[in-house]
């Protein structure tokens, strides 16, 4: 049963909220406040729903204490373009604006929790007809061998450990930077149009997309 932390001020959408997903199946916790919300960070939540204009703590400050392997959805009314990139580059990984519809953001969860699992390091990935093996480092298209550099296949690798997520470029860059240090924000364009072009080559279509404004994503 996977754990959902809600943080949410407003305590008829935080009912709403609890009530829905409880009727799914999720373990439930609530936060009225950011304060309330970092403390029970320690119940080690699954997934993450949080508004942004908190008492205590706002939204975007409580983001620092949390853990970049728990995925955090935020809910708010704030709708600007600036708004939503600022908090995806701060490590959430999706935004619904209020007043929201409950069915869609239902939906969201169960991806978000189907698609960001916690055992990150998996041995084989596979997205579309893509396969991944992080035990050898090897990339394959339809059973044929795709040569990637190092900072290629860090790439490749990030991306597909999230499919259908779109992973902000300031992220893509610190993660990146774990396998290859020496990989820059101006060389970071290079490397993915280069690897857009090698898959591209080998499966005849485009697989990454680039989000404008946002970032990038696969599958």
């Amino acid at each position: 049963m996977s754990r959902i932390l809600i943080v949410e001020d407003d305590e008829d959408i935080g009912k709403i909220l609890e009530n829905e997903l409880i009727k799914d199946g999720y373990e439930i916790s609530r936060a009225r406040t950011g304060t309330e919300g970092r403390l029970l960070l320690s119940e080690d939540p699954d997934l993450i729903l949080m508004d942004l204009m908190l008492p205590g703590m706002t939204g975007e400050e409580l983001l620092t204490h949390i853990d970049r392997k728990t995925p955090v959805i935020a809910v708010s009314a704030k709708s600007s373009t600036e708004d939503k990139v600022s908090l995806l580059e701060s490590g959430c990984i999706d935004y619904i604006t209020k007043p929201f519809d409950i069915k869609e953001l239902k939906a969201r969860v169960a991806v978000a929790l189907r698609t960001y699992s916690r055992d990150k390091e998996r041995e084989r990935l596979e997205v579309l007809d893509i396969i991944l093996d992080t035990r050898d480092h090897t990339v394959k298209i339809n059973e044929h061998p795709l040569h990637l550099t190092r900072t290629e296949y860090a790439i490749l690798k990030i991306l597909m450990l999230s499919p259908g997520r779109v992973i902000s470029k300031s992220e893509l860059l610190d993660l990146v930077r774990k396998d290859t240090p020496d990989c820059v924000e101006s060389s970071l364009k290079v490397h993915i149009s280069n690897l857009r072009k090698k898959l591209k080559a080998e499966g005849n279509r485009d697989y990454i997309e680039a989000v404008w404004g946002i970032g990038f994503k696969i599958g």
